[in-house]
């Protein structure tokens, strides 16, 4: 198969650069490499051109299409100005085509008359009124003015007759576009919202949670759902019932089949990830009930960065990387830590924990041991070690083979290599469960 690109161009571009005696096979695969990138960079300038709703090509938009490609695009080239082009001819049958540049004369350059020297900038200051009263000054309205200005037409239903008197009537005034939902749908929306945070009946909180994870038809309530998510986060920080309600609501919404909510998910894990790491949740609530709120938070995330990193392929690493930066700054309590835990081995799986968390194990176990010293903080922290006892054990979950050297008792030595890759805390709770294959996977990460 021939190319429509001449292989002589290929090799004289090799000449150029120092290569010569280019083989035939090379010249041509390579003119068809050429052939296919020049229509692959058309094809998408003419994507740009229909989006700009123009029936010319301009050289706009091959730079812009160059741009799309991750390519560097052409300088010295603009739309403003016809290009012209001339020919040279090299040969029998070989044109070269140029750009015909515009050739100054150097000697009208020079004495061409000097453009006039643009004013200074300069601030004056005058009196715009005087006790309530304008002197009339150049830089204030005269008294003309004010009156056209009364006369002009005002809010919607005004006379545009006036708006003619007035000497404004020309001038176009677009209204503005609102997201206009149906009476129908509005009903719905008030209805699901108020069923979510009903504290009385739980079949009224179930219908909602069923009717918002099965119902199709709703494509138009979602970025009202998300915002109404971010708004309770925001202000009902305090309040456990609100916070648990509006993680399900966000359950169901992602859950739905339905529904099309690639474009809200970075609006929506602000909401959630606030409810896995932030400092205080649910204020003097159960602390049962707000370890389960970052459970359910964590659990939604996974499910969300699983679901939809194909449409965003950097959600997961900058979820990973904000739970991670959240767990190893001691100044955010063990509650904080407890949720960035879970969240980095929801996200990120087991991959997240042999390559994240076991290299900061070491210098993390120092911190929760102080934690567990503490009266105060020993019920967090003693949930946050469960959460690393729990997170390492997906570890051995994952693997499905079992790790050579496995011994009844933990050695000396085994206890000791241990210690020094995730700390006295963790090796001292292996050791008194027996985890001889967990050491190992852990000791081989």
């Amino acid at each position: 198969m021939s190319s429509v690109w001449n292989p002589d161009n290929i090799r004289d571009v090799a000449e150029s650069l120092g290569l010569i005696n280019l083989s035939t096979d090379v010249t041509e695969n390579l003119s068809r490499d050429v052939e296919y990138r020049v229509a692959q960079v058309l094809e998408e300038a003419l994507k740009c051109m229909r989006h700009g709703k123009r029936t010319v090509l301009t050289t706009q938009d091959i730079s812009q299409a160059l741009r799309n490609l991750d390519l560097e695009p052409l300088y010295g080239y603009e739309s403003l100005r016809p290009l012209r082009f001339g020919e040279a001819s090299l040969g029998p049958g070989q044109p070269l085509f140029y750009l015909d540049d515009e050739e100054v004369d150097f000697e009208k350059l020079i004495n061409a008359p000097l453009p006039k020297v643009p004013r200074e900038v300069s601030l004056t200051a005058h009196w715009l009124a005087v006790e309530g009263v304008q002197p009339s000054i150049p830089q204030n309205p005269t008294a003309a003015d004010s009156r056209n200005l009364e006369l002009v037409s005002k809010g919607p239903n005004a006379n545009s007759t006036l708006a003619a008197m007035s000497g404004t009537g020309d001038v176009e005034v677009k209204p503005l576009v609102k997201h206009v939902l149906s009476k129908e749908l509005t009903l719905y929306f008030e209805k699901v919202c108020s069923a979510f945070l009903d504290e009385t009946s739980e079949d009224y909180r179930t219908s909602g949670y069923s009717s918002l994870h099965d119902d199709p038809g709703l494509h138009q309530l979602v970025p009202y759902f998300v915002q109404f998510i971010s708004e309770k986060v925001t202000h009902c920080l305090n309040d456990i019932f609100v916070l648990t309600q509006v993680m399900r609501m966000a359950e169901a919404l992602v859950q739905n089949q339905s529904l099309y909510v690639d474009p809200y998910i970075a609006s929506l894990v602000p909401a959630i990830l606030t409810c896995l790491i932030g400092r205080q949740l649910g204020g003097a609530a159960d602390v049962t009930e707000q370890f389960a709120l970052r459970d359910l938070a964590a659990t939604l995330l996974g499910f969300i960065s699983n679901k939809y990193s194909h449409s965003s392929h950097m959600l997961k690493p900058r979820l990973v990387r904000s739970c991670l930066k959240n767990w190893l700054d001691p100044t955010k309590p063990f509650n904080a830590h407890y949720g960035a835990v879970i969240g980095m081995q929801a996200v990120g799986g087991a991959d997240a924990v042999r390559v994240l968390m076991i290299r900061n194990l070491r210098l993390y176990s120092d911190l929760l041991s102080e934690g567990l010293e503490d009266s105060a903080r020993r019920p967090a922290a003693e949930r946050v070690l469960t959460a690393l006892l729990a997170v390492l054990a997906s570890l051995r979950d994952s693997q499905t083979s079992l790790t050579n050297g496995d011994t009844a008792f933990m050695s000396d030595d085994l206890r000791t290599q241990l210690n020094e890759k995730v700390g006295a805390l963790i090796t001292t709770k292996l050791a008194e469960a027996n985890e001889m294959r967990l050491a190992h996977l852990i000791l081989d990460s």
